[in-house]
């Protein structure tokens, strides 16, 4: 199949390892030509995994945004949700109909970068999926190389518009076979796991993170009652899923840590897994990485607007974004990704529902 990457994070570089790997025919886009140089150079990528390091080879590395997108089957972009809109206005001119475009996560992208299509008047025929993890636990080493330290085993994934999912997942599951259809991108928004588990992990080891060379949120970080704080906060997200009409499995965050639980999106034993790697000792600067910029300003602050729509009381949620606002110096819950900052909070449930199963274009029209 032919694949477009877009993107040069730590998750873009995985994706178009993997896919290359699995046989399809992998372009993939960076704008910044360069920190890109090198890959551009070789057409290539070194990966680092279970398998060894080797190198391999893509169809094509490219900063020419058309060339990696022009038939194109399928489009993943395993980019942060604050680059979502801004990628939607520079991909208008080049989309073809009938294209999907995979988020993985979305943090409910899927709507809002459908919404900026439209207002730039794009003419394509495009459907949005979007899941609740990246398919990779991956880190960059340098900008030639990737580690890939997991896969994930279950995407649970919602198409936009929803009335698209047949043709959507039948793409989708060629390059991800793990993708689990559920029924909307929304259904799929509140599977996003780094709402949940990195508000926790960063607010309540913000002393050790600023004080330490090195420390690991989820080795030393992951205590006790930092698990407890996750527990209650993933037990509001589950509230708002319920009170849409989303049914179980939920992908609780218990079974990422649990031994014996349900098969969570990772699989059994993948926090062991992680935190046996060096991966995740990383810089983490609180004001500007993308556990405070996506997980908190667009995921964590979505959640609470949810609720408060709802009126669904969501104190953990509230209060991890009241006290990330202060560590930011900006009220969150004002400029953060919120049904009113994109424009769904004097929509009824009922309108939100039909949004999610038509579409943006033939909502507005109808």
């Amino acid at each position: 199949m032919e694949i477009a990457v877009l993107g040069g994070g730590n998750g873009c570089y995985a994706a178009a390892v993997d896919l290359t790997e699995q046989g399809h025919r992998v372009r993939l886009w960076r704008r910044n030509q360069e920190l890109f140089k090198g890959v551009l150079d070789k057409q290539a990528i070194t990966v680092k995994d279970r398998k060894g390091t080797r190198e391999v080879q893509l169809h094509l590395a490219t900063s020419d945004l058309e060339a990696a997108v022009q038939n194109a089957e399928l489009i993943v972009i395993p980019l942060p949700a604050t680059t979502q809109v801004s990628l939607a206005k520079i991909l208008t001119p080049v989309l073809e109909d009938g294209q999907v475009i995979f988020l993985p996560p979305g943090t409910f992208g899927s709507y809002l970068m459908s919404k900026a299509l439209a207002e730039e008047g794009c003419q394509a025929h495009v459907a949005f999926a979007e899941t609740g993890t990246l398919p990779y636990l991956a880190r960059k080493y340098d900008e030639e190389t990737v580690s890939i330290s997991g896969r994930a085993t279950r995407l649970p994934t919602g198409v936009f518009p929803s009335n698209q999912s047949d043709r959507a997942f039948h793409i989708l599951k060629q390059a991800y076979p793990s993708v689990e259809p559920i029924q909307d991108a929304l259904d799929g928004a509140l599977m996003n796991a780094g709402p949940i588990i990195h508000p926790p992990l960063i607010i309540m080891n913000a002393g050790p993170i600023e004080h330490f060379d090195r420390w690991d949120i989820h080795d030393e970080g992951t205590q006790p009652s930092v698990r407890n704080v996750h527990k209650a906060l993933d037990a509001e997200r589950i509230k708002i899923r319920e009170a849409l009409g989303y049914t179980a499995p939920h992908f609780p965050l218990d079974d990422h840590y649990n031994l014996d639980g349900d098969e969570w999106m990772y699989g059994n034993g993948a926090h062991e897994e992680l935190v046996d790697g060096e991966d995740w000792y990383e810089p983490l600067d609180l004001k500007t990485h993308r556990y405070m910029r996506e997980d908190i300003a667009c995921g964590l602050a979505f959640l609470v607007s949810l609720g408060e729509w709802l009126n669904i009381p969501v104190p953990t949620a509230a209060g991890l974004l009241s006290i990330a606002s202060s560590i930011v110096g900006e009220d969150l819950r004002k400029t953060g990704r919120t049904m009113e900052n994109i424009g769904l909070s004097s929509k009824t449930t009922e309108e939100l529902k039909m949004l999610l199963q038509k579409g943006l274009v033939q909502y507005e029209v109808n």
